[in-house]
């Protein structure tokens, strides 16, 4: 099967940094199943050969193993782990970043009537769908690159673009379209979410992100909630408190200094909303953090 191939050629090429020589492209293997941990979802498509991966962002859960893939369409605060992973029965998976531009050419380039209209409606940003044949033999493809370097350069591109091709027109393929279109609900959402991210320590008043996106105040609430599956206010709390770990975890820092680096007015209010997000108070979590490795 197609598959068990994609798995051999996968076990050859995963390396320590997860990094490969086509640029975007990544392959990893996960021996230890952590307890679940946050971060960024990245915009991505992540497949899954071997294990099985549970990521929870807002109030929804989604679990993908082998014959899935996950599309993120919008960089989210996510919190996943792997389920029973052994150094003996690894996770084996990839990620290929999905580049809008790339997206947006495809679509120009489709045929009328190649591609469904368009969906007024904003769609959730985290999506699982079901590998296709063609999907998984572009995929090998891919990684077949890897050991022909002098045909890398000029047959990545095209093998990427047949992959994000195989998703625009497949089963999420919406999510995936948004992605190419300047103008569709997901940009402007990605756009507010961006703002965020980028000033997750500054308050902000809903009315003025919608401004931003050019939707009235209640659409915007409504379609941030529909793809991000967070409120505005609920995603920049997620984004304060990986902002705050990532502090403590670089070094020693005074636990009301980190609370107002974040944006925290109340040292107070910063410890309650990290200790129900992390399980454990921030002064607790800094030391476990720093402690050395045995």
């Amino acid at each position: 099967m197609a598959l068990d191939e994609l798995r051999d050629l996968l076990v050859r090429h995963v390396r320590a940094d997860e990094s490969t020589a086509i640029d975007g492209f990544y392959i990893a293997k996960v021996e230890r199943s952590g307890p679940p941990a946050p971060s960024m979802s990245g915009v991505v498509l992540a497949v899954l050969v071997q294990g099985a991966k549970r990521l929870v962002v807002g109030d929804r859960v989604y679990l993908y193993r082998p014959g899935d893939y996950l599309v993120a369409s919008v960089d989210l605060p996510v919190t996943g782990h792997f389920v029973d992973a052994t150094p003996q029965d690894p996770a084996l998976g990839l990620a290929l970043t999905l580049e809008p531009p790339l997206i947006a050419d495809l679509l120009l380039h489709a045929a009328p009537g190649d591609l469904p209209r368009p969906r007024a409606s904003a769609v959730p940003a985290i999506a699982v769908g079901a590998l296709t044949d063609d999907l998984v033999d572009s995929l090998v493809r891919l990684v077949r690159l890897l050991e022909r370097p002098r045909d890398r350069a000029v047959l990545a591109p095209m093998v990427k673009r047949e992959i994000l091709w195989r998703l625009v027109t497949g089963e999420q393929g919406v999510a995936v379209r948004q992605l190419g279109l300047a103008d569709s609900n997901l940009s402007h959402i990605t756009r507010a979410a961006r703002w965020i991210r980028d000033h997750y320590a500054e308050p902000f008043r809903v009315e003025d992100l919608a401004r931003l996106t050019g939707m009235s105040p209640s659409g915007f609430y409504r379609h941030f909630q529909t793809v991000t599956a967070l409120s505005p206010i609920q995603f920049q709390k997620q984004i304060r408190l990986q902002q705050a770990r990532l502090l403590l975890a670089s070094h020693p820092r005074d636990i009301t200094t980190v609370a107002h680096e974040v944006g925290y007015d109340s040292p107070s209010q910063f410890s309650r909303e990290y200790r129900r997000q992390y399980g454990v108070p921030p002064s607790e979590d800094a030391g476990r953090l720093l402690a050395p490795t045995p």
